[in-house]
This record gives structure tokens, C-alpha cells and sequence, in this order.
């Protein structure tokens, strides 16, 4: 019975930990302005369930660094 319950609680977890999305850093979104873009207006479309992800986080670190680089020849 403690076998049938561990199988069933890996294989219910496994479908939440699967190939989905990759998580992206800080720099990589730095990088890739239109993934940028992309992921922040996900997170924002959607803060009740996607705030607290990774990529979310990152994101808004990403555009935040972004916001406070200095412009060229500025």
C-alpha cells in the first residue's frame, strides 16, 4: 500500500515538474528584449497566478535593470 501511494504522489508530481517552460535569467532576458516583452505582459495579464514564477521575477528584474541603465550618449 506505502508503494501504490509513493507511485501515485511521483507521478502526480512529475506532472508538475515536467519539460514546460524553460526559465530564463536576468541577463538572457536583458539580452532578448521581445522575450522581455512577452513574458512581462504574460505575468501581467495574469499576476494571481504567474507573479510569483521565475520568469516572472526575472522579467520585472530584467526590466527594471533595463530602466535604469543609462541611455547611449546621454
Amino acid at each position: 500500500m506505502r508503494y501504490l501511494l509513493l507511485g501515485m504522489v511521483t507521478l502526480t508530481l512529475s506532472g508538475c515538474f515536467g519539460q514546460g517552460d524553460e526559465i530564463y535569467t536576468v541577463d538572457e532576458l536583458m539580452g532578448d528584449k521581445a522575450l522581455l516583452a512577452k513574458i512581462t505582459s504574460e505575468c501581467r495579464n495574469n499576476p494571481g497566478a504567474l507573479r510569483q514564477t521565475p520568469n516572472c521575477q526575472n522579467a520585472e528584474a530584467a526590466d527594471w535593470k533595463l530602466w535604469l541603465q543609462p541611455t547611449p550618449g546621454g
